[in-house]
């Protein structure tokens, strides 16, 4: 379903913006070659520093940003893809432990779709809102984010249900 999402639908199209004079941009941040990683700018390393009047006139004068710098050349989809499937399986362990212990064997349709929906939302969704309340993300992107969560736990619900022990 992720796929789907992500490739046949337009739905994720604007998630990300594109940078003013982008190219200016890149070949100014090629020539640093900074490694991979997440970085912010400006950065205070300590809390005394961030009280600092010069770190303070840096985030006034800006820019002022969290990146995340991946490696150059084309991403791995294969073991993008791969990761991703583990994931989902370690999602689904953790709806089959909690089903396991909150449902009685024979439970019905409705009563494992309930359980599993919202274990599997919680655990594809719910800490996405942090990444917009604590690093500015935008909500519209969360937004969007949290609605595919919906869709990934109602189909493992769905799916859960339908195997369920009778």
């Amino acid at each position: 379903m992720s796929s789907i999402i992500h490739m046949a639908t337009p739905w994720h199209k604007n998630d990300y913006l594109t940078l003013p004079n982008e190219d200016a941009v890149a070949n100014a941040l090629r020539g640093l070659n900074i490694p991979p990683g997440d970085y912010m700018l400006p950065h205070a390393a300590s809390m005394d520093e961030m009280k600092s009047e010069a770190f303070k006139e840096k985030m006034n004068k800006g820019p002022v940003f969290m990146a995340t710098f991946m490696p150059a050349g084309t991403m791995n989809m294969g073991q993008t893809m791969g990761i991703w499937f583990v994931y989902s399986l370690v999602v689904s362990a953790i709806a089959a432990y909690v089903a396991h212990k909150a449902l009685p064997w024979g439970t019905g349709y409705g009563g494992v779709f309930r359980i599993v929906g919202v274990v599997g939302f919680c655990c594809y969704g719910m800490a996405l809102a942090q990444f917009s309340i604590w690093y500015k993300r935008n909500w519209m992107t969360t937004a969007r984010s949290m609605v595919d969560s919906l869709i990934y736990g109602a189909l493992m619900a769905g799916t859960f249900g339908w195997l369920w022990p009778k």
